[in-house]
């Protein structure tokens, strides 16, 4: 599917009108990623063992779903497949829940793929949407080459700061992440909408 300038010019138009339409909440967001960005920073180990549990417990509730599901729907093709991936959901949950200094290892690495991620995304919506935003996009920008610094000094540090790494870092993205869509809310609100 090919787009012309006059459909690429819509887009824009829409994206920029839906921006300036929402803009109190992008600013709203923004305000509570910082408040919780400050306080995981502020009590790093207390962060860390709170994401921790809290993926813990996610993996074992979409475990159980899983196993109830599956169970569900026995006579379904790959049953089987899906009964194993209840199982190591739940088990990894279990894991994470009776023994979370053994789990910190492990999320810290995930934490290292979700800032890479994470970085290259902001990066690229900073760049795709810099017309639209042109008084703040550079704040996003840096917003993903943060995650990406954060996402080596992770890497870096292990295995040593595990215990702390996971809320501090969090924490910074959180910070960062806040102050970016706060940026992007107030250049938002000066948009004019047909203007694109």
């Amino acid at each position: 599917m090919a787009f012309n300038q006059s459909d690429i010019r819509n887009l824009r138009m829409e994206f920029a009108s839906a921006l300036h339409a929402n803009w109190k909440l992008y600013l709203f967001e923004g305000i509570v990623l910082i408040i919780l960005g400050a306080a995981a920073i502020i009590i790093p180990q207390v962060a860390t063992l709170t994401v921790e549990l809290f993926i813990g417990w996610l993996l074992l509730f979409s475990g159980i779903a899983g196993l109830f599901t599956t169970f569900s729907v026995r006579p379904m093709p790959g049953f089987w497949w899906s009964l194993i991936s209840a199982l190591i959901a739940i088990a990894a949950g279990l894991v994470l829940l009776f023994w979370p200094i053994s789990g910190m290892i492990s999320l810290t690495l995930v934490l290292i793929a979700f800032f890479i991620i994470e970085g290259i995304s902001s990066i690229m919506f900073a760049t795709e949407h810099r017309n639209e935003l042109p008084g703040s996009w550079w704040v996003m920008l840096l917003s993903g080459i943060v995650d990406l610094v954060l996402a080596g000094l992770i890497f870096f540090a292990l295995p040593s700061s595990a215990a702390w790494a996971i809320g501090l870092l969090v924490g910074i993205n959180l910070v960062f992440g806040g102050f970016a869509l706060c940026a992007m809310a107030l250049q938002a609100r000066n948009i004019t909408p047909t203007s694109a």
